[in-house]
Order: C-alpha cells, then sequence, then structure tokens
C-alpha cells in the first residue's frame, strides 16, 4: 500500500463548496491537486452559466463551518460579506411577527452567506497555494478503478453527448466532492456491491424573490428586518426568506409534491395566487414578480441520501453531499461538509498511514454524526413549520435558556449544540433526547417559568447529564 507521502497528486471531482475548500487544505498537506468541475468557471461571468435560479443562492453559515473555513485562513476575507441572523421572524396568518432567538448570548447568530461568493473565495484560495490546478468544463461520467482513471465528457450539454464520446484521465488518489447525484459514489457502489439509501421527503421547494426596496446594489435597503431568518410556518408546510448583501431576500416555499394544497395543485397563476392569499397573505407585497418566478424556477426535489461504504480501497472516497445529503432545515449541509473536510485533514496527520487506514478512520469519525445531522434535519423541518407556533413550544425554549445559564456547559440547547459548538452532532443528538425529555417532565404542569420548579429541574439535570460540564 502507498502512504499519503508517496502520493504525488490527488484529483477531486467537484470543485463546489466542499471541493474547493478540500483542496485547500491538501494543498496546505503538501499535495498537488487536480479539481474536476462539471460547470465553466463560475468567476468568469461572460462564461457562467446561470445556474443559480432555483437553486439556494445563499446559505446558513454556523460555528462548524466557520472553524473549518477558520482553520485554512479565508474566514477573515469572507466575513464583510457575512449577514448574521439572531433568530427566526415568525409571520403568523395575521400578519403579526414575533422574533424568536436562535441563541442566549449576544455571539449566538447564524449567517446569511451567498453561495456563488464563497464559492468564488475558495477557489481562488485554492489556486492562490501554487498547487491546485482546477479543470471546468468536464463532467464526470465513470470511474475505470482497474485502471484508476476518470472518464469524463468535455464541453457543454454533457447530456447530449454519449460515453462512446468519453475522455479519460489518470488519477493517483480520486476524492467524490461532486454532490448528492455523485458519481464517483456512484462507481464505488457498483464496485463493492455497497448500499445506498434514498429518503424522499415528499415534499418540494420552488425559490422565490424578495427584491430590495430601493433596487437594489451595494447597501441595498431591505423590505423586511435583515438580521433574521424569516419563516412563514403553516403546519404541513412553510415559507422561509434569509437575507442577500444587495438588499434583497431569497424566499423558498416548502410544500408538499401531491395532495390539497401542493405543488401538484399550483398549475396556474391564479392558484399560486390564491394559497399565497390564503396562507402568505403579507407576503405577496414584497414579491412583485411572484408568478414569474414561481413558474421560471424548477421545483426542488428533497431527499436524505445514506451509503456505505464511502471508500474503495486504498484510492477512492466520497465525502460531503455525496456521501450523506442531508435535507435543509438545520441550514447544515455546507456546515457539515467543511466539517467533513476538516475531520479528513486530521485523518491524514501521520503520514506514513496507508489511504485505505485513512478512509477506514474517516468514515468510522463521521458516518455517526452524519447520520445524526441527518436525522436532526428532518426533526427541525417539523419545528420549522408548525412546532413553532406552539405555546408550549416558546416555554421550552425560554426554560432551556434558563437553565443553561444555570448548568452553563451542561445543560445546552439542542439547536445551540448544533450550531453554535462543534460537540459532535451524535452526542448532540444524544444529550438533546435527554435534555427533551427533562424540559417535557417540567412543562407538563406549568404556564409559565415562574411556575417551573427550578429545584426539581437542578436535580433532574443531575441525575441524567450528570454534574460536570459537558463542553
Amino acid at each position: 500500500m502507498r502512504t499519503p507521502r508517496d502520493t504525488p497528486e490527488i484529483t477531486l471531482v467537484g470543485a463546489g463548496l466542499a471541493g474547493s475548500l478540500l483542496a485547500i487544505f491538501l494543498a496546505r498537506r503538501g499535495y498537488r491537486v487536480t479539481l474536476l468541475e462539471r460547470r465553466p468557471d463560475p468567476r468568469k461571468a461572460s462564461t457562467a452559466a446561470p445556474t443559480s435560479a432555483g437553486r439556494s443562492i445563499n446559505l446558513a453559515l454556523a460555528n462548524r463551518g466557520i472553524s473549518a473555513l477558520e482553520e485554512v485562513g479565508v474566514m477573515e476575507s469572507l466575513r464583510p460579506a457575512l449577514i448574521p441572523m439572531a433568530g427566526r421572524m415568525l409571520h403568523d396568518e395575521e400578519g403579526r411577527l414575533r422574533l424568536i432567538p436562535y441563541g442566549n448570548k449576544p455571539h449566538e447568530v447564524i449567517y446569511s452567506v451567498s453561495r456563488a461568493g464563497l464559492n468564488t473565495l475558495l477557489l481562488n484560495a485554492a489556486e492562490s497555494t501554487g498547487r491546485v490546478s482546477i479543470r471546468f468544463g468536464e463532467t464526470v461520467c465513470g470511474v475505470d478503478f482497474a485502471d484508476r482513471k476518470v472518464r469524463f465528457l468535455a464541453g457543454e450539454d454533457p447530456e447530449r453527448r454519449t460515453q462512446a464520446q468519453a475522455q479519460a484521465t489518470s488519477y493517483d488518489v480520486l476524492i467524490g466532492t461532486d454532490g448528492s447525484a455523485s458519481a464517483v459514489r456512484a462507481a464505488i457502489l457498483e464496485r463493492t456491491g455497497g448500499r445506498l439509501d434514498e429518503e424522499p421527503l415528499g415534499h418540494g421547494y420552488k425559490e422565490l424573490t424578495i427584491p430590495a426596496a430601493d433596487g437594489g446594489g451595494a447597501g441595498g435597503k431591505f423590505r423586511m428586518e435583515k438580521n433574521a431568518l424569516h419563516i412563514w410556518p403553516r403546519g404541513e408546510y412553510m415559507l422561509i426568506a434569509l437575507p442577500n448583501a444587495d438588499g434583497s431576500f431569497t424566499a423558498t416555499l416548502f410544500l408538499p409534491n401531491r395532495g390539497e394544497e401542493s405543488f401538484q395543485g399550483l398549475t396556474t397563476p391564479e392558484a399560486v395566487y390564491a394559497l399565497f392569499e390564503r396562507r402568505f397573505d403579507d407576503a405577496i407585497p414584497l414579491m412583485p414578480r411572484l408568478g414569474e418566478d414561481f413558474f421560471g424556477n424548477p421545483t426542488g426535489h428533497l431527499e436524505t441520501i445514506r451509503c456505505e461504504p464511502w471508500s474503495f480501497e486504498d484510492h477512492a472516497l466520497v465525502l460531503g453531499d455525496a456521501a450523506h445529503a442531508i435535507v435543509p432545515f438545520h441550514g447544515q449541509g455546507m456546515n457539515a461538509a467543511f466539517e467533513d473536510c476538516s475531520a479528513f485533514d486530521q485523518c491524514l496527520r501521520d503520514p506514513d498511514r496507508p489511504w485505505n487506514e485513512v478512509f477506514a478512520e474517516f468514515e468510522k469519525r463521521r458516518r455517526p454524526n452524519t447520520d445524526a445531522i441527518a436525522d436532526m434535519a428532518l426533526e427541525n423541518y417539523i419545528e420549522m413549520r408548525s412546532t413553532v407556533r406552539e405555546p408550549k413550544f416558546q416555554l421550552k425554549k425560554d426554560l432551556s435558556f434558563r437553565l443553561e445559564e444555570r448548568h452553563p456547559g451542561r445543560f445546552i440547547p439542542r439547536y445551540s449544540m448544533v450550531m453554535f459548538h462543534t460537540i459532535p452532532y451524535a452526542e448532540a443528538k444524544r444529550r438533546g433526547a435527554i435534555q427533551e425529555e427533562i424540559l417535557d417532565d417540567l412543562t407538563s404542569r406549568a404556564a409559565s417559568l415562574d411556575q417551573i420548579d427550578l429545584a426539581r429541574a437542578d436535580r433532574l439535570i443531575a441525575e441524567r447529564l450528570g454534574t460536570e460540564p459537558g463542553v
């Protein structure tokens, strides 16, 4: 088996957020990296295709992602482009607003960040290492593991090309960061006879736009509170909106795919406006292009993807969405992928360790955590669209903050463990379940904080969470 030290070059498939960040980590370890990317160079406006239409153009950056970006030294360059969001701004059906803070401390915020802007920053940082070469316009369509070659189709419209037109390039070590439809994952699973679990949510999404009040641009005027993630929770579905630096918001409508109120039934502008008039009436004045956006943007598909194994022998691996795609309702897809990059880098610390052992250690370290965040993301959808409307939700939220103040480092709300710490996801899920039982117990007969038996709370925490801080 060859060792990392012996390997002259690593080939990455996919130059999106995970691939470009991983390239920086690998370059810092001394490797030469080749990135293969199906898109044209997104930094060149004259050639970049309008791929962002209908795909989230802004994302939620939280502590895990920030930690990985800080490790490679790009976080300070990114900070001016971030918009802090301190909580969820709930819009009820009468148009009333209520802000629910995310955390208990002033610094506990998440950040809206431009996908394209962050990708550009990471691509530039990767190239600036002098060890990363990026080949755009190459769509990987297969892997020949016997000869260690990647097959790809060059140029535009790869769907119209045939396998006979594919070219091949050799690799030493291959890592797939090519997203939820990963060609590298497909090749690994075909060769190993591995397992692929695709769990469709049964709901889809449609991206819409809330333009700036003054036409947009630098310093654009926002139509709503900019330092919040806006949610219109409606029980079985919801509308959300995240702020952009130009004063606009990217809104996303999540609906069932089929049923009485679903994408299946929204086939005319009249049907779309009727739904909004019934359920999101205060959003209509914010969306002058509602009809055009709805029918101009595709309906996105939501599913959870789990697979096994993540690697093949000593020369192929997948990470990020290629290994564990999740639904977006905890804002952790990008953050989990960035944490993957950092974890993989830690597995490379011993330069004499064979690649197959590196891959096995990475999967052992990450799989329990990526399974946990997949589960928590599904649970958070129910919370965002429905549970936040219940009076008991606010009481539990207030009580969890009170208990965090009384037991710092020991009682930490699950949302905070996921978003504002780097506690392993699996541990956050485990501790979160215990804490939810404690909250259920304490609030079962209480309607307000002053009716909570805090002495009993202290005993329950000591019994079920231990007496030592967990962080």
